[in-house]
């Protein structure tokens, strides 16, 4: 607020922006006000099916969400302002990334959504990785398309037209086929030269289509890609109706590019410049840094996505990072619980991360991997949580748990060790936010050993995704001239943002090199446990 418009005239005059997310798990519509912060909110919770051997949502569920968490988020500015959600400065949505939404001319869905989850594109994810000499992950549009192709499945040479979720709803609120780039960087390979599909893997696709006699080419069923702050079209009459089918929402309101909840996790992490980046670490962990430039070669352990102006981002991804940790601390609780002492949940993770930073630097000679899936980066093909020691190791109750918090991390650091060392990627410092951050100091400590880059976690932690993609609505419609989406969100959004930065400590350093040395040799002892407990 600027100090003069109450609430209630900010949301009259629409000087707001409203940003929706469609989560693996919720839908959450977030409205913010001038000044970029949330004044209301509203959400849905929804789970995906397993159907005929596919992941998958309704497009009924998809409304039906939406329209739900509109509605409560409508009814908050309601009961708390006391006046009627008419309007707003503009819209914006995101949704999970990657998937298959195939259309026929008629904007009939050809097959049921297949989500990114769906990992039935093996064949087609390593043809094409080979053909384009560039990773094309498993959950890649791209890669369902062409598997369907693979598969000889009869719709595919009906398709008109083909989306992302996000793509999808925006699609149908006003009639744009377009798609933000960093959305569309997980349909097809990206040429952030140009901001716009790579055109030489373009034209090797199809060639791909030719052989298969197929009419169409790629870029007559794929969106239009445009850049954060980019016009990408108005809410239609038809669309007001169906946000908001009580009639309330005027039509004619501008909307942002449709983006991906990568992208807007970076806008809500403030890491859309180059030489920054977030890690995100919970249940998985991955790492996302901006480049300077393209990589060089080809890394199939690393996937390649682009921020929402198009800046390449390089992604580490591991499958497992807290689980493991969680697993040992349910396990004293039980020991806690048995002696009948009342210590509460948050007070024993706390007690027992801290605890970590009196081991040994190397953590003693320990060795944990909290593998609960299998991991690409290491060629592990399955899950065995381990704990290894030799007979002489000092086992403390610090240092098994540093072996532990270490060992979170452990993956995600060989996956880092190829930006670093093979591609010389830079650095100036990374954003961290998760589980894994929570208790105060431990986890930013263990992270900048493991990745020797200052790593910094927000008082206020992010809104997530749904504020981000509501800054980009706020972006497409205050923007000055020539200003880039980096600067707006650093002088605009978070200028007076208090966050907690922790430098990497030379001997935590040289102590979780120390445990990656233990780390990689004993890769076969998970190897040989997942052989062995089949």
């Amino acid at each position: 607020m600027n100090g003069k418009d109450t609430p209630q005239q900010i949301i009259v005059a629409g000087k707001t922006a409203l940003g929706i997310e469609f989560g693996s798990t919720r839908i959450k519509a977030v409205l913010i006000g001038e000044d970029h912060t949330p004044i209301a909110s509203g959400s849905h919770d929804w789970e995906n099916r397993y159907e005929n051997g596919i992941w998958t949502y309704s497009l009924d569920d998809v409304w039906k969400g939406l329209q739900e968490s509109y509605q409560k988020l409508s009814k908050e500015v309601s009961d708390k302002y006391n006046t009627p959600l008419k309007t707003v400065g503009a819209i914006g949505f995101s949704a999970m990334m990657h998937g298959y939404l195939a259309f026929d001319k008629d904007g009939k869905l050809l097959v049921p959504f297949r989500t990114w989850r769906n990992t039935t594109t093996a064949q087609a994810a390593a043809a094409l990785t080979d053909l384009f000499q560039f990773n094309v992950p498993l959950r890649w549009s791209i890669a369902h398309l062409y598997q369907a192709m693979l598969n000889q499945e009869p719709h595919v040479k009906d398709i008109s037209y083909q989306t992302t979720l996000a793509g999808y709803v925006h699609w149908r609120l006003t009639g744009e086929k377009v798609l933000g780039i960093g959305d569309a960087s997980g349909m097809f390979p990206i040429d952030s030269k140009t901001n716009d599909y790579d055109a030489s893997r373009v034209q090797q696709f199809n060639k791909l289509l030719a052989g298969e006699k197929i009419a169409w080419k790629l870029l007559d069923i794929f969106p239009k890609v445009l850049v954060a702050g980019d016009a990408a079209g108005v809410l239609t009459e038809e669309g007001a109706r169906l946000l908001d089918p009580t009639g309330q929402l005027a039509s004619g309101i501008p909307l942002c590019a449709p983006e991906g909840d990568a992208g807007t996790g970076m806008v809500a992490t403030n890491s859309v410049a180059e030489r920054t980046g977030n890690v995100s670490a919970g249940t998985s962990v991955f790492a996302m840094i901006v480049l300077e430039k393209g990589l060089s070669k080809l890394h199939l352990e690393i996937d390649m996505v682009t921020t929402p102006s198009g800046k390449p981002v390089a992604m580490a991804h591991t499958n497992t990072c807290t689980s493991d940790l969680d697993a040992w601390i349910n396990l004293f609780r039980e020991f806690v619980d048995a002696l009948g002492v009342e210590v509460s949940q948050s007070k024993l993770f706390e007690l027992l991360y801290r605890k970590a930073l009196e081991g040994d630097a190397d953590a003693g000679g320990l060795l944990a991997f909290n593998y609960f899936a299998g991991e690409p980066i290491t060629n592990v093909d399955g899950g065995r949580p381990l704990f290894v020691r030799a007979p002489e190791s000092p086992f403390s109750l610090a240092n098994f748990m540093r072996a532990h918090l270490f060992s979170a991390v452990g993956t995600l650091k060989l996956g880092m060790d190829i930006l670093f060392e093979q591609e010389h990627v830079q650095i100036d410092k990374i954003l961290g936010h998760g589980g894994f951050f929570k208790t105060e100091e431990v986890g930013q400590r263990v992270m900048a050993a493991a990745l020797n880059v200052p790593v910094s976690v927000m008082e206020t932690a992010g809104e997530g995704g749904a504020w981000g993609i509501a800054l980009l609505a706020a972006y497409l419609g205050r923007k000055q001239p020539n200003q880039p989406l980096e600067a707006y969100l650093s002088d605009k959004v978070f200028a007076g943002d208090k966050s907690k930065t922790i430098a990497p400590d030379p001997k935590d350093v040289a102590g979780f090199a120390a445990f990656m040395e233990r780390y990689e040799k004993g890769i076969a002892i998970e190897k040989a446990a997942v052989e062995a407990l089949k």
